[in-house]
């Protein structure tokens, strides 16, 4: 399953590269690609694996940047 997933208010770059990689290690994750200048972040995950990789998600890129808001 690819999902194309807008965060809003990444404001730092290398937050973003941080972010892609610690996602891009997560069981289930096919691919991972975060645009800091499009605020998106495109992700490929096993379908059955969505909801939990979702979830680690979510704890990352609020962990690096508290203030996005992410729009699945």
């Amino acid at each position: 399953m690819k999902k194309n997933i807008k965060l809003e208010g990444l404001d730092c770059a290398v937050c973003a590269g941080k972010m892609e990689e610690a996602i891009g290690k997560l069981d289930g994750v096919n691919s991972c690609k975060i645009s800091y200048m499009t605020q998106r972040m495109l992700l490929e995950v096993v379908d059955e694996c969505f909801d939990k990789v979702m979830l680690s998600a979510e704890k990352i890129i609020h962990d690096l940047e508290p203030d996005v808001i992410i729009k699945v």
